[in-house]
């Protein structure tokens, strides 16, 4: 079962986290997880700088330490990174001990101010150390553009679909992933129905 959209209970379990910027405006945000990589981040990089739009790269701590030129190369452009976690650990199979030592490991080299959990995973207790300490940002729409089940024209329309105003999109920055296919028109048809595409924070 594919969820575009994280579950309601979410919203209620993590109260102060992001799912939506809540606004009257066709504000649209971008973010792309998982990164940087050799691949993808360039690609990616040079599309956003066509349309001059900003997004969040949520960097894994492991790969922000391998390729520190490509995070270097996100902030030149004006974007922001954020943190993915270290090794990327999946909450629902770590313990909160453990798995907040991965996220505090990744801080220094993605952000020490931003936030999402891996595959949205997040335990309560890890949920109630780390909004102390960060901003924890989740989405409200996954296209699946990592699932070898869609195809990119069926993970474009599922974007174009769900849009609404102050969606928070969340794609990926690996060579798995195939929205580098469709970014581009993704950005130009929402600009042509008169959104706008901004930060989150």
């Amino acid at each position: 079962m594919r969820l575009v959209r994280p579950w309601l209970l979410s919203r209620f379990l993590y109260p102060d986290a992001l799912f939506r910027v809540r606004n009257d405006e066709k504000l649209l945000f971008l973010t792309f997880d998982d990164g940087p990589d050799p691949v993808s981040t360039p690609e990616i990089l040079s599309v956003l700088e066509k349309y001059a739009v900003k997004a969040v790269f949520f960097c894994t701590g492991r790969s922000a330490q391998k390729y520190p030129e490509l995070i270097t190369d996100i902030t030149s452009h004006g974007h922001l990174t954020g943190n993915h976690g270290y090794d990327h650990p999946d909450g629902w199979k770590t313990s909160c001990k453990n798995y907040c030592f991965d996220i505090d490991k990744a801080a220094s080299l993605t952000s020490d101010r931003i936030f999402r959990p891996p595959y949205g995973h997040l335990k309560i207790n890890q949920y109630s150390y780390l909004r102390k300490k960060y901003k924890i940002i989740f989405w409200d729409i996954m296209p699946y553009d990592f699932d070898k089940g869609l195809n990119p024209s069926q993970s474009f329309e599922i974007l174009k679909e769900k849009i609404r105003p102050g969606s928070i999109i969340v794609l990926h920055d690996s060579e798995k992933s195939n929205c580098r296919s469709y970014l581009g028109a993704f950005i130009e048809s929402s600009l042509k129905i008169d959104y706008r595409f901004e930060l989150p924070v």
